[in-house]
């Protein structure tokens, strides 16, 4: 359906915005897209004064590391069955598979088993194809762009950066799963008490949430410090020290998003109306049964979409994690700072790309499972009639 004239927006109004939008992406996307080609050059190319020599890499296929067209076409179809399975089957089997009430849980693991599986089939299975492809088809298997996998080889085998992967999970899975825990909970209790009460509650929670953390780390140092002394006389000898433990991190980092948490949740509870949990009451169900069988199958959109922002605070946390864990414990992002700080090679530079380039695949993976709840989510309750 067209556009009504009165409706249509000048010509040089929407080539203004045309023109900032595409502004705008190319500042946001060429860093990433930039470090990201330079993570598959030689030390030569990745740091190369021409940037036609950074995108080809002449001198990384001189050294027999390259791309052939059927590469390159082959790599992109696989990408683009990717994306698309991940838009709208993964979506559909996870609705279809999923028992009631449990939706969370089947998307951790879906989401989980799908990542899995586009690794083994894009790093693994596709490259014995190919290789036994490439040299039957002559020119066409010939390389025409350089690109070499050596440096992330580098990164997560030869300096273990997995370890660092899985501390980096354990923390984000800890936070996501006691904020949305205590966050739904809380968040629905207050979206339906009206006394003064919650009201100031909330208050609280919102200067809580104002404070810089490094006050809050500050304030629990003590505690994880000497941890072991005060825990003793309940855990004897078995008391642990919690300095330099995920288990710290934990803490600290869901005190700092669990006001948030459940300021967002509780707006998303307001704009459920209350005749669902009366109806829930009527046909014999308890207030936690109308609560977990009724009003959560509504809220999944809400939750995933704090989910996700708690996901990324826990993620993408560089103070609390680098003050409160050791070099054996630490997490992705500092353990990248730590690349980039110390005296390097132009090797460990490109590695540093790569492990930095590592830690984004992950966030565009949810984003893109996730980009449907997450629309919903943000939007509910934007109108009302």
């Amino acid at each position: 359906m067209s556009t009504p004239r009165a409706m249509r927006q000048p010509l040089a109004l929407r080539l203004t915005s045309a023109g900032f939008l595409a502004f705008w992406c190319l500042i946001a996307a060429f860093p990433i897209v930039w470090i990201a080609v330079m993570s598959f050059k030689s030390p030569v190319d990745a740091f190369a004064s021409n940037p036609f020599d950074v995108l080809f890499g002449p001198a990384t296929r001189a050294a027999g590391n390259g791309l052939s067209l059927l590469d390159i076409v082959a790599g992109l179809v696989v990408l683009f069955y990717t994306v698309r399975l991940a838009l709208n089957w993964l979506p559909r089997m996870v609705s279809r598979f999923a028992p009631g009430g449990q939706m969370l849980f089947g998307w951790i693991i879906a989401a989980t088993g799908y990542a899995v599986a586009f690794v083994i089939a894009f790093f693994v299975i596709l490259p014995a194809v190919l290789g036994v492809l490439n040299p039957i088809l002559g020119p066409l298997g010939q390389p025409i762009v350089g690109l070499t996998t050596q440096h992330y080889q580098a990164v997560w085998v030869d300096n273990a950066f997995y370890r660092n992967f899985i501390n980096s999970m354990v923390v984000t899975g800890g936070v996501v799963t006691i904020s949305l825990t205590v966050g739904t909970l809380a968040g629905f209790a207050l979206a339906r008490s009206g006394s003064t009460i919650a009201f100031w509650l909330l208050i609280i929670a919102l200067v809580f949430r104002a404070l810089p953390h490094s006050v809050l780390v500050a304030g629990y140092l003590p505690f994880f410090v000497n941890s072991a002394e005060i825990l003793r006389p309940w855990l004897g000898e078995a008391a642990p020290t919690l300095y330099g433990q995920p288990l710290a991190v934990i803490a600290v980092l869901v005190s700092i998003n669990q006001p948030f948490t459940i300021w967002m949740l509780r707006s998303f509870f307001q704009n459920i109306p209350n005749e669902l949990d009366e109806a829930a009451r009527v046909d014999g169900c308890t207030h936690f049964q109308a609560f977990r069988l009724v009003i959560m199958p509504v809220m999944w959109p809400g939750v995933i979409t704090t989910g996700l922002f708690s996901f990324l605070l826990a993620y993408n946390d560089f103070l609390v994690t680098s003050l409160l864990l050791d070099q054996s414990n630490q997490t992705m992002v500092p353990a990248i700072a730590g690349y980039f700080n110390r005296e390097t090679t132009t090797t460990d530079q490109v590695e540093a790309v790569a492990a930095a380039v590592s830690i984004t695949a992950p966030l565009f993976l949810l984003v893109m499972i996730f980009q449907r709840q997450i629309v919903s989510g943000l939007t509910a309750g934007a109108v009302k009639g």
